[in-house]
């Protein structure tokens, strides 16, 4: 065996294999060739062939941001080959290549295409290098960067090319993050972290998932070293993280770097459950045989535990890449490698291109060797297996589950409405793994039933509590991490649940899922996970016991500035509305949205058939008086209520009102580009469906402006349109006492509507009413 390797283990280019990874090679293939998964001289082919692939993408990532020419020869290049701004990611970039590249010779050495997940977005060079070279591509990189000159100048001249099309899009299929034309990408990878807090919760058994982690990202987001926590064999797949350690973030050290580097991570990812394996992140070689190894070493832990000779959580295995920022190129190790490693322009610098051609001249592999290595590599029609592009993840499609009906008799509290039918979903839909991402209090938020059912993941229950090993319900008092496990499962049914104010702690990895999705639709290709809904409960309105801090619409208010088509936001009136749309919510895909719903009863205002036209609608009308003068539109449940006590009022005194719940702002909007217009309604629809009226009176859950906006078609004017809405009053108030104080009371709204009306208050509202609005008597006296 050692003969067999002598070759390959003198390295090639700036390529070489240590003692311990060719010790590690040496028994990995022995077992590969005896278990008859890869003969040991295919296997020699494959690690020449990942040596050679290796140099010649690492090449190509140094070309991406300095040049605006490759010659496959190998060529210096001269001054007008480069590019007059040069930018990228590099050094990251440079030490992501041997990892790609082992993931695909793992894949290969094996016969299988497992999934990958990138944490470091940013380094999205080094997977379109490789893609490309490998011919692993989408359509449309496939057409634009063929294997050749002209192919891989094209790659360089694009990548950061600013270009945009006529209709504002990004003109050329690359980006400087993972995105949807990157072959296999599932996740932009623009927040750092959130792909350490994902990944456990991602693959289905017979999946099996790399991910590629960052130590900087891990000083970013806290609360993956929780993943040993959430593992289970039972449900999920075989997951293998991959810390690259670089020792640098941006323009200094990383924290892990300067508090005892790798020795200091080891030592806390065993305190956290982690089986941490230490490797040379400079080898692809390395990068594969710990793929192998921690997938075999995983598989064998949930034996242990299916024959009961181990308990849960088993040690997750961890891969510590160690190597230097910007390896294989000048300027590594140093602050400059992040973005630029050569710190000075070789469009204009002598001395840098210089450097720049002794650099990629160490990395340079002759054509016809290259082009060998990409045939030997691509294993995937002999092996029977999709390319990397089309790994599991990559191109998931869930069926529409089955929907239960809309109880006609429901709990009066909505949330409760919700927890009764969602667990009717999940008994309906057994097929499907459930995520329900719980960042504090479930019942506290009415979810009784399905916490009962679906049961706190834990390691150790405690009885009488509700609580098992393979609980359906990730809880950790982390919001970001909670809501990472509903949008990580994209092969099942997910749901997220917190009180309001904290809900916008997810809003950064909510976006991220969002964005992402989007952009796949504009290419043609929809995403095929079911929508994920996030209920903000415990909302503004009802939270006064905890104070102004829990009193935030801000997250309502954000998603509503997203695209409509990807992004809705509903507020549901009353416990059929709230069932209403949750169902809407998961009979579709690719989709975030965003639910604000009472936990406290309110009174019922739509019957099932109504409840089902407004969730499709976006608007319920639910009384127009004839020869209406003043139209009250409310969003929120709690508005609306404080809007139908000020009609009664106001009909009372002879003004005739219409009364308009609107669930879905959204949809209310003007589009801002095509396929936001194909969901919103037309003028003429609008027009049809909402009567007019002399005057609109807007009373909304979140602050006004961003409303005003949101409902600009809707707008009449300043002298007879008016947006109330929450105006950052608050403390320790019931909910009247919210609505007093931001000049939401049904007074407050009567007050209002005579301004509109050009009616003396008088008319509508007694001397006491009147008094207490000019804050000169007791607001309970409008509460009564």
């Amino acid at each position: 065996m050692t003969n067999t390797l002598h070759d390959w283990s003198q390295g090639f280019g700036v390529i070489q294999h240590d003692f311990l990874t060719r010790e590690r090679i040496s028994d990995l293939l022995e077992e590969l060739a005896a278990e008859g998964i890869c003969p040991l001289d295919q296997a020699l082919t494959l690690l020449k062939a990942a040596d050679r692939l290796c140099n010649a993408a690492m090449r190509q990532v140094a070309h991406m941001t300095y040049a605006r020419q490759v010659y496959l020869d190998g060529r210096p290049l001269a001054q007008r080959d480069f590019k007059p701004t040069p930018e990228g990611h590099t050094g990251g970039a440079l030490n992501m290549v041997p990892a790609y590249v082992g993931y695909l010779l793992a894949n290969a050495l094996t016969g299988t295409t497992r999934s990958w997940l990138m944490g470091q977005g940013h380094c999205v060079a080094a997977i379109d290098a490789v893609n490309v070279l490998m011919g692993n591509t989408e359509a449309a990189q496939a057409e634009r960067y063929p294997f050749s000159d002209a192919g891989l100048s094209q790659l360089c001249q694009d990548f950061y090319s600013y270009a945009i099309d006529a209709e504002g899009r990004p003109a050329v299929p690359l980006g400087s993050h993972v995105n949807p034309h990157t072959g296999g990408g599932i996740s932009e990878g623009g927040y750092l972290g959130f792909a350490g807090l994902q990944y456990v919760h991602m693959p289905l058994p017979g999946q099996e998932l790399v991910t590629f982690l960052s130590d900087g990202a891990f000083e970013e987001q806290r609360g993956s070293d929780w993943a040993p926590r959430w593992w289970r064999g039972e449900d999920s797949g075989l997951v293998m993280p991959i810390m690259i350690a670089n020792g640098r973030r941006i323009d200094q050290r990383s924290t892990m770097a300067q508090v005892g580097g790798v020795d200091w991570l080891r030592e806390h990812l065993v305190l956290n459950g982690f089986d941490p394996i230490d490797i040379d992140g400079r080898d692809p070689a390395a990068f594969a045989w710990a793929i192998i190894n921690m997938a075999r070493s995983l598989r064998r832990a949930h034996e242990a535990v299916v024959n009961g000779d181990a308990e849960y959580p088993v040690r997750l295995p961890y891969a510590i890449a160690e190597t230097v920022k910007g390896f294989g190129f000048p300027g590594a190790g140093t602050n400059a490698a992040h973005n630029l490693p050569l710190v000075d322009n070789p469009a204009v610098n002598e001395a840098a291109r210089e450097r720049f051609n002794q650099g990629i001249a160490a990395l340079h592999v002759d054509e016809a060797d290259l082009r060998a290595a990409v045939a030997a590599l691509s294993t995937h029609s002999e092996q029977q297996r999709p390319q990397e592009k089309d790994h599991p993840l990559a191109r998931i499609q869930v069926p529409t589950p089955r929907l239960p009906p809309i109880a006609a008799e429901q709990p009066a509290a909505p949330m409760a409405a919700i927890d009764q039918w969602f667990c009717a979903l999940t008994r309906a839909n057994p097929q499907l793994r459930v995520r329900v991402g719980n960042p504090d209090e479930m019942r506290s938020n009415r979810m009784n039933q399905t916490l009962d059912q679906l049961l706190h993941r834990v390691t150790a229950a405690e009885e009488g509590i509700a609580e098992g090993l393979q609980g359906s319900v990730i809880t950790a008092l982390n919001e970001e991490a909670v809501v990472s496990a509903a949008l990580a499962n994209r092969q099942g049914i997910n749901l997220a649940v917190s009180y309001e104010a904290f809900a916008v702690k997810m809003l950064g990895a909510m976006r991220q899922e969002l964005i992402f999705s989007r952009h796949a639709r504009e290419l043609g290709r929809a995403s095929g996970w079911l929508s994920v809904p996030i209920i903000a409960t415990s909302h503004t309105w009802e939270n006064g016991k905890n104070e102004q801090s829990h009193q935030d619409p801000t997250l309502c208010d954000a998603w509503l500035q997203e695209m409509s088509d990807s992004a809705p936001v509903y507020f549901p009136v009353d416990s059929h509305s709230a069932v209403a749309v949750m169902r809407k919510v998961y009979a579709s895909h690719g989709k975030v949205a965003l639910i604000v719903a009472p936990k406290n009863p309110v009174d019922a205002c739509l019957t099932v058939p109504e409840a089902d036209a407004a969730a499709e609608t976006g608007f319920a009308v639910l009384n127009a008086d004839p020869g209406a003068e003043l139209q009250l539109l409310a969003v929120g449940a709690y508005q609306l209520q404080a809007v139908r006590q000020a009609a009664q009022h106001l009909r009372y005194h002879g003004v005739p009102c219409s009364e308009v719940a609107i669930i879905e702002p959204g949809l209310l909007r003007e589009g801002r580009d095509a396929m936001e217009q194909a969901v919103v309604h037309s003028d003429a629809e609008l027009a049809r469906q909402i009567p007019a009226a002399r005057c609109r009176l807007f009373v909304c859950h979140g602050h006004a402006e961003v409303m005003t906006g949101v409902l600009r078609r809707l707008d009449t004017g300043p002298r007879t349109s008016r947006f109330l809405g929450y105006r950052n009053r608050g403390g320790t108030l019931d909910t009247f006492g919210m609505q007093f104080a931001n000049r939401q009371s049904w007074a407050h709204l009567v007050a209002e509507a005579a301004q509109l009306l050009n009616r003396p208050l008088d008319d509508l509202l007694g001397k006491v009413e009147q008094a207490v609005l000019r804050g000169e008597g007791d607001p309970q006296l409008l509460a009564r």
